[in-house]
């Protein structure tokens, strides 16, 4: 019985070392069937899944050098107008700078046209004060002149003789060269 049943195994192991040639025209027959069938229905839809998976990456990628194109032209867009946008601040930086430069410029000739008039017209009050001056030194002279005509006289004059007095001792007083000398000693 040992050997009995050893016979069948032998018989099976057998069986798949040597193949019988029956069953492999069958399994190249299923094989053959099985290709032309996955062929006409598996392969082409496998085939057209690839074409589409192909073409959507082909897209993406031409989409995507687009899209750099789009950006490197935004990018020297942007560069340009960054530049146009300096050279403009510049510009108007140096047209502020111009500006405050002319208005300090008009600013000063303004200032020393004002001293120069508040100069001149201080001048006019000083020789309008002095000539006001001199005609009360004037008037006080010869109001003194009067007294001491009288003290020495002793006598009271009229009118004419007061005028003609004054008049004689206005001659001799040189007040043009009195308001001269007043008028340098306060330059």
């Amino acid at each position: 019985m040992g050997a009995g049943a050893q016979l069948p195994l032998a018989a099976e192991g057998n069986f798949l070392v040597t193949p019988d040639v029956g069953l492999m025209i069958w399994t190249l027959l299923a094989f053959g069937i099985s290709f032309l069938i996955l062929r006409k229905a598996a392969f082409p839809r496998i085939v057209e899944a690839l074409d589409k998976r192909r073409r959507a990456i082909e897209e993406s990628i031409d989409h995507a050098e687009r899209t750099k194109q789009e950006a490197d032209q935004l990018l020297e867009e942007y560069r340009a107008r960054l530049r146009e946008a300096r050279e403009q601040a510049d510009d108007i930086t140096a047209r502020a700078q111009k500006a405050a430069t002319h208005h300090e410029e008009q600013a000063k000739i303004d200032s020393k046209k004002h001293r120069d008039w508040l100069m001149e017209s201080t001048r006019k009050d000083i020789q309008t004060e002095t000539r006001r001056a001199l005609d009360e030194i004037r008037n006080e002279v010869a109001d003194l002149t009067v007294l001491a005509t009288e003290k020495v006289t002793r006598k009271t004059l009229d009118d004419d003789d007061h005028r003609r007095l004054i008049e004689d001792a206005l001659s001799e007083v040189d007040f043009s060269r009195l308001a001269g000398d007043e008028g340098n000693g306060r330059r």
